[in-house]
């Protein structure tokens, strides 16, 4: 099957029912995205596909041939993206940063589609959990990137 990752076509020879997670990282080696729950909870494997923010470790990789797919590689290629790291960078976001790719992911895809998202749709998409806690950072990146408080996590 082909896949378009990071405005790269790859030609990947796995089963349709792979999880896209697993062709990204081991037939790829693109590592940035991350295998957290295996149950599309945690989000630490998020990438965005067509735009939109989508868990790869449940998803088939046949379901995204034809698909744009962005993975945390590419994230700065956009402006948005780039804006997003700054931001997370400037509040000193992560801590063990095992999350970070699939948090600043989701962002990202939120803010491409929504500019001025509410702090109610900010909260219904950023939903990636962290285990080092650094939800008060993620908040406070997320109000400088908006405009508008977020408790996203707390």
């Amino acid at each position: 099957m082909k896949l378009q990752i990071n405005n790269q076509t790859y030609d990947v020879d796995v089963a349709e029912d792979t999880p896209l997670l697993w062709v990204i990282r081991d037939n790829l080696g693109l590592t940035g995205t991350k295998f957290g729950c295996g149950l599309a909870q945690c989000g630490a494997c998020s990438v965005m596909i067509d735009g939109e923010v989508m868990r790869s470790c449940v998803m088939p990789a046949s379901l995204a041939e034809g698909k744009s797919i962005t993975t945390i590689e590419a994230i700065e290629q956009d402006d948005v993206g780039k804006r997003v790291v700054s931001a997370w960078t400037k509040h000193q976001v992560p801590q063990c940063g095992y999350c970070q790719s699939g948090q600043v992911m989701a962002v990202t895809s939120l803010l491409k589609s929504n500019p001025n998202p509410s702090e109610d749709e900010i909260n219904a998409v950023v939903s990636n959990l962290c285990r080092c806690g650094t939800y008060n950072a993620i908040d406070v990146a997320i109000e400088d990137l908006t405009g508008k408080p977020s408790g996203s996590n707390a």
